[in-house]
């Protein structure tokens, strides 16, 4: 700094919109439908000596996962805002979404996991945004969120450990 220049304070940073909250929502709804589809695909195709347990617990995730898009969607619409009117529209609020390749029980599970864990940290990041824009509502229930995808990714991670 030069003599005489006054020094200025960091720049401002921008606060977070509540129209910013709702895209991030509207994305994370779309990312949750499509653990819905795979959770629900993998639970009819699953085969193989652990089919009885893996089916019966992939059974009750797509069950929460429509459960968690349910939510998140009334959580926008309390919001006065509304959602993409079909599936294509709704797939296209997250394209990044990762697809099983393989029939194999293992693979399948292993990219569901992954998954989870991607949704996980993208409620912990929307999370955050809801904390900024003041809807505790929104804050609590993505942080119920963050329990649930993590703990069903442990509960993958320990049945595919050897």
């Amino acid at each position: 700094m030069e003599e005489g220049q006054i020094q200025e304070g960091p720049e401002p940073v921008e606060k977070a919109s509540v129209e910013q909250l709702i895209t991030q929502l509207v994305s994370l709804s779309s990312y949750v439908h499509q653990l819905y589809t795979q959770s629900h695909l993998l639970h009819l195709n699953v085969e193989g000596p652990l089919f009885l347990p893996i089916h019966k617990f992939l059974g009750k995730q797509y069950e929460a996962h429509i459960d968690q898009f349910d939510t998140l969607a009334e959580f926008i619409r309390s919001m006065d805002f509304l959602l993409p009117m079909c599936e294509r529209g709704l797939l296209g609020a997250y394209k990044g979404f990762k697809h099983v390749k393989s029939y194999e029980t293992r693979d399948g599970l292993t990219v569901y996991l992954k998954n989870l864990e991607t949704c996980g940290f993208m409620a912990k990041d929307i999370q955050k945004v809801a904390k900024e824009v003041d809807a505790p509502d929104i804050e609590n229930y993505l942080a119920e969120l963050v329990g649930a995808m993590f703990k069903a990714a442990w509960f993958l991670k320990s049945t595919l450990r050897p």
